[in-house]
């Protein structure tokens, strides 16, 4: 029988499972499938492709080691916004936990639509009712959420456990029965760093590509707070959920590499899918598009699981309205998951196009979290010399200094490529303040 929650407070009832199938389900939707094509498009070499998935791979790692120590000597829900309120005080914690929250909601309402996408497409009946279909799927999965955490964390097991199986057996059919591409067919006649005779430009395009596939490598630290012994369970949840995505991501990267020739590769939208449909053919296809479906499901749910507990935290602390900080008997933030979905939903009716774009700009905002994170790590470990760490980053001080100073980099450089995209960022920080200081007053 599922245990009952007081009004205004969480359930321990997760474990190790629970946060390696949050982690892999947080993390792996779309992105490995879509993203191969654009960077092979821009980069046109096998070797500096492979190079920067396993540099970002390494950053991951190295990130999620930095994660666990806040996320166990912090054990409570809401992630970088627990660490940044806690570190910086509540304006910066407002800021990072409003710019989390949102991001969220556009990278549901986006993954949400696609998935109506592919819907449609096996269901040719359905094309021109997309926006619908996908206000009706996220409704039902609010209200599976809305029934209890146990529903929502098995669900979430499940569809993780699918998804990563599947993977696996793309790379194993690829090698198995798949034509290894020639020498000549490794490298690109053209690319954009030969049309432009610029590295700039196209490396940090692929590195935003692979830092949106890697997005959710901390999703359990949104947990700890839910976790029966997040001081045993939270390090190897992290590290074990990074570790397979980081495999997983690797292998399907040499798969898709070792099947499809690079001028292919960089003209495919889907490039998994085209490798699919090369070794089995066009009936492959429908195939492809329900495990794209399955994929999007799974980081949708965790997405819809993680996102009202940064409300919940922000609304304890006084940074959201009070009505944030109930819980119903299964243990779901109840307030703060109407106010997620019904976002998500309205993003999804104003159209696809504006959805996309945010859920673009999303990727700004969660590295802004990352790096809010690293530079919490190192402001706790001054102004809290004495709080219980029974974790500790290896390599302090520096591997989160390196860590920060890599997360600036990025920013940096996301605002000089992108500026029209990284101007609605910077305008959505500089609005926060009155938003800030209205949720104060109505608090009093």
């Amino acid at each position: 029988m599922q245990k009952t929650a007081p009004r205004h407070e969480l359930l321990k009832i997760l474990g190790v499972g629970f946060g390696i199938a949050v982690t892999i389900g947080g993390t792996i939707g779309t992105g490995i499938l879509r993203k191969p094509g654009p960077i092979a498009e821009q980069l046109g070499d096998p070797w500096l492709i492979m190079g920067l998935w396993a540099a970002v791979s390494l950053y991951a790692l190295l990130g999620t080691l930095c994660t666990i120590e806040l996320g166990t000597s912090v054990p409570r829900a809401g992630a970088w916004y627990v660490y940044a309120q806690r570190a910086f005080g509540d304006y910066a914690g407002f800021v990072v936990g409003l710019n989390s929250w949102f991001g969220t909601c556009a990278a549901l309402g986006f993954g949400v639509y696609t998935m109506s996408e592919y819907l449609a497409l096996l269901l040719p009946q359905l094309l021109g009712y997309e926006p619908y279909l996908a206000v009706a799927m996220l409704a039902t999965l609010a209200a599976l959420h809305w029934i209890g955490l146990a529903l929502a964390s098995q669900f979430q097991n499940v569809m993780s456990f699918v998804k990563a199986v599947g993977l696996f057996a793309f790379v194993a059919f690829c090698y198995i029965y798949g034509q290894e591409v020639t020498a000549e067919q490794t490298m690109a006649t053209t690319s954009r760093i030969a049309e432009t005779g610029s590295w700039l430009g196209p490396m940090i395009f692929s590195l935003q590509a692979i830092f949106y596939t890697y997005d959710g490598w901390h999703t359990a630290a949104y947990f700890a707070e839910e976790d029966r012994d997040p001081t045993r369970n939270l390090p190897r949840s992290m590290i074990g959920g990074v570790s397979l995505i980081i495999v997983i991501y690797l292998l399907c990267n040499l798969a898709i590499l070792y099947i499809l020739p690079m001028d292919e590769l960089a003209g495919s939208k889907l490039a998994a899918a085209d490798a699919v449909r090369l070794i089995f053919g066009e009936r492959s296809g429908k195939f492809v598009t329900l495990f794209l479906m399955i994929s999007i499901l799974g980081i949708v749910n965790a997405q819809l699981m993680f996102n009202p507990r940064v409300l919940y935290s922000m609304s304890r602390d006084g940074l959201f309205v009070r009505a944030g900080t109930r819980v119903n008997a299964g243990g779901t933030p109840s307030f703060a998951m109407l106010i997620t979905a019904g976002l998500a939903i309205t993003l999804i009716l104003i159209g696809k196009e504006a959805c996309e774009k945010l859920s673009d700009i999303a990727t700004f905002f969660f590295v802004l979290g990352y790096t809010s994170g690293f530079a919490s790590l190192l402001a706790l470990r001054r102004k809290e010399p004495d709080l219980p760490r029974p974790w500790k980053v290896p390599a302090y001080p520096v591997l989160p200094i390196v860590m920060l100073i890599l997360s600036v980099a990025f920013l940096v450089g996301a605002v000089v490529q992108d500026l029209p995209s990284s101007q609605f960022a910077l305008l959505f920080l500089a609005i926060s303040y009155p938003l800030y200081l209205g949720v104060k007053r109505l608090n009093r």
